[in-house]
Parts: C-alpha cells; sequence; structure tokens
C-alpha cells in the first residue's frame, strides 16, 4: 500500500470567519429584500416583483460562494505570479470606462448583456495583490524614497487618477486609504506617508477649487452649473443639511430620520417607512439607515459588533501569517472593508461627508459582493496555511515518538 504521508497536507480554514461571511452576506439578503421589495412591487419598471433585486442579488451570492470556496483551495501565492496580468486587466477596464457614455455625470459601470460590472471594485483588489508582491519583493528598500516609495505611490496615483476620471471620490479615497494601511503595513517610513497625506489634500484642494473657477468662467454650460451645484450641495448638507431641507439635504435628513425612528427595538424586518420613497436607493448607499430603522438601537448595535468581530478575525488571520506577502494582502483587504464600512455607515449618521458607497456583503450589488467574496477566499486560504505548519510538525513529532518507543 503506497504512503501517502508525506504529502503537504491542507490546513483547515478559519471556520469563525468562514461562518461570519455567511452569516453577513445571509442577513445582506434579507436586507436587500427587505428594503427594495415595497418599491419594486409597485412599479412597473421592475415587472412589479418584489423579488427583482433579491433574485439578481442571489445570482451574485452563488457566483462570490463559487468563487470564495475556489480562492480558499487556491494557494495564495499564486497571486505573487498573477497580479500583474491581473493589474493590467484592471487598467484597461478602467481606461475603458472611463471612455464611455456618462450617466448622470458619472461612468462607472460596464454593461456585459445583462449584466452591470464596476471595474473600481476590481480595482480595489487588484492593487492590494499588486502593492502586496511589490513590497514584498522590495523589502527594506520601500523606505528608500527614490528606489523605494515612489515608485510604489506612482502605481496608486495611476490607479486613483483612472477612478477619478468616472468621476467616482469615494471609491476613490477608499482605494487610497487601503493602499496607504498595506504601505504603512510593508515597512514605509511614516514621515513620507504623512508628507504624502498633506500633498494629498492640497492636491486635492487645488483640483476642487480649479473645477470650480473653470465652471464659474463657464456659466453657460449646463453640466459647468450642475457640477458647481452638486459640489456645494455636498459642503452644506453636510454643514447643516435643513438649510435646504428639499434639495441637497434631502437625503441626509431622511436618513437620520429613519435611524432616529428605528428607536431601541425597531419597527420590525420589512416594517419600515422611510425607504418607501424617502431614502433614495435604500438598498444601497442607505442600507445602514433602512437597518437602523427596523432593527433600532439593539439590533443595530448587535450587527456593528459582529461586523467589528468579523475585521477583527480577518486582521488576526492576517498577523498569523508567517510570509509577509500573505500578511500584506490580509490587512489590505480587512482594511478596504474596515474603511469603506465606515465611509458607508459614517455618510448615512452624518459622522462625515456622504459618498455614496456601498456597506460591503449587505447592500444590493453584484461587482462589489463578488470581489469581496473572492477576497474572502484568498484569507480563507491565508488561514488553511496558517493551520497547516503545526499538524505537519506535530505528525513528525508523533512518528519520532512511535520510532523511540519501537
Amino acid at each position: 500500500m503506497k504512503d501517502n504521508d508525506n504529502r503537504p497536507r491542507k490546513g483547515t480554514p478559519d471556520f469563525q470567519l468562514l461562518i461570519l461571511t455567511l452569516l453577513l452576506v445571509g442577513f445582506g439578503l434579507i436586507m436587500v429584500f427587505s428594503s427594495s421589495s415595497a418599491l419594486t412591487l409597485v412599479s412597473e419598471k421592475f415587472g412589479n416583483d418584489p423579488l427583482y433585486f433579491v433574485k439578481k442579488q442571489i445570482i451574485w451570492v452563488l457566483l462570490g460562494t463559487v468563487a470564495m470556496f475556489a480562492a480558499m483551495n487556491i494557494h495564495y501565492s499564486k497571486f505573487k505570479k498573477w497580479y500583474a496580468p491581473l493589474f493590467v486587466i484592471t487598467l484597461i477596464l478602467l481606461l475603458f470606462v472611463a471612455s464611455t457614455e456618462r450617466i448622470n455625470g458619472a461612468s462607472s459601470w460596464l454593461s456585459i448583456g445583462r449584466l452591470g460590472i464596476q471595474p473600481t471594485e476590481l480595482a480595489k483588489l487588484s492593487i492590494i495583490l499588486y502593492l502586496a508582491a511589490l513590497i514584498t519583493k522590495k523589502g527594506e528598500r520601500l523606505r528608500d524614497l527614490r528606489s523605494g516609495y515612489i515608485p510604489v505611490m506612482v502605481i496608486v496615483g495611476i490607479v486613483a487618477g483612472l477612478i477619478m476620471l468616472q468621476p467616482d471620490l469615494g471609491s476613490c479615497l477608499i482605494l487610497v486609504a487601503t493602499s496607504g494601511l498595506v504601505i504603512y503595513a510593508g515597512g514605509a517610513s511614516l514621515k513620507h506617508i504623512l508628507v504624502s497625506i498633506v500633498l494629498l489634500v492640497l492636491g486635492a484642494g487645488l483640483v476642487i477649487g480649479g473645477k470650480m473657477v473653470i465652471d464659474s468662467l463657464s456659466p453657460h454650460s449646463e453640466q459647468a452649473a450642475v457640477n458647481q451645484d452638486y459640489r456645494k450641495g455636498r459642503i452644506e448638507a453636510f454643514i447643516d443639511p435643513t438649510q435646504d431641507a428639499e434639495g441637497a439635504g434631502f437625503n441626509i435628513i431622511q436618513s437620520l430620520t429613519a435611524l432616529g425612528q428605528g428607536g431601541l427595538g425597531g419597527s420590525g424586518i420589512g416594517k419600515g417607512v422611510q425607504k418607501l420613497h424617502y431614502l433614495p436607493y435604500p438598498y444601497t448607499d442607505f442600507i445602514f439607515s433602512v437597518i437602523g430603522e427596523e432593527l433600532g438601537f439593539a439590533g443595530t448595535l448587535l450587527f456593528l459588533l459582529v461586523y467589528l468581530y468579523f475585521i477583527w478575525r480577518g486582521i488576526l488571520v492576517a498577523l498569523r501569517c508567517k510570509d509577509p506577502f500573505g500578511t500584506l494582502i490580509g490587512i489590505g483587504v480587512m482594511g478596504l472593508i474596515a474603511i469603506q464600512a465606515f465611509v458607508n455607515i459614517g455618510g448615512v449618521t452624518k459622522t462625515i461627508p456622504l459618498t455614496g458607497v456601498t456597506l460591503p456583503f449587505i447592500s444590493y450589488g453584484g461587482s462589489s459582493l463578488l470581489v469581496t467574496m473572492l477576497s474572502m477566499g484568498i484569507i480563507l486560504n491565508i488561514s488553511r496555511e496558517n493551520s497547516r505548519p503545526i499538524k505537519e510538525e506535530h505528525t513528525k513529532s508523533v512518528r519520532i515518538t512511535s520510532s523511540v518507543s519501537r
């Protein structure tokens, strides 16, 4: 009989992280149904089907589950070979989407048949893999400004610039913040990072100021007037939404109203009122407001605690990895989820200016869910590798003990 004991054994994934991921996805399906069913039932546009968005989301959940389990069984080190082609594909898609016709002043989607693909979501994972591979290769040279830090930042700047061409400020900020986290975790000089932040803020101020000047010099341009009013409205809505309660401040007022009406115990799943033509897109950007109204403070707090534990568990997996490449991927992926969740929740609670990004795992959105579940598959594979060496060492010790006893 052939002895297969010398074959490398696969470790077990972190089952807590796996279960938490599936729980969040399942909860997301429930909230997508709750926040969208009443709207689609009375809309001919959606075929008067209360399950219109849920059916689509289930398809993406199935695809995401396949992607997650596939990635969980592929050694994460393979991405050291795949990151470059993936990055090139991402750049091509971002260039293509930036050149497409704009809808409501933006172009963020590519249509493939009946499916809408958002390349920005792929870019978030792609930049994490690229940075993890590049930083691992550079090692201590990352602390050198010219040969280490600047080349890395140029890559981030290119991707961020392409996203801003859409334009998508929220996703751009999330990508830059996540990249900064990975670069810092990779050992970059804190002084270089702080200088980059200052330059980024100054650059953003100059770009926004320049656009406002250009728009003011083009008073007869309808698009310029729309852009100027939109930027001004966002700022005023954050400072005091009641100044324009029926205009720029309407969304945030309705969001805060939903959260306030939830009280301690909430109105119950499916019984919220603000989602009925008050909250804009309650199944995407403002889904947390629906959670607040229907589950109340107690339910929302429980949800946030589960979400925080999920993020902590993922970071723990990353820190336990002995390979710097795996650690940087893990920190990048979990950091991305945490940052995007903060931007979404912070926006709808008026903690930070509203940017319009989805809540990972919970909001309706195929591209976001698919890429996020794929990313979690990579984290789960890292957790498998973390457990494998321990088991192999234990097996070897048992063999030695058996040999001595004989």
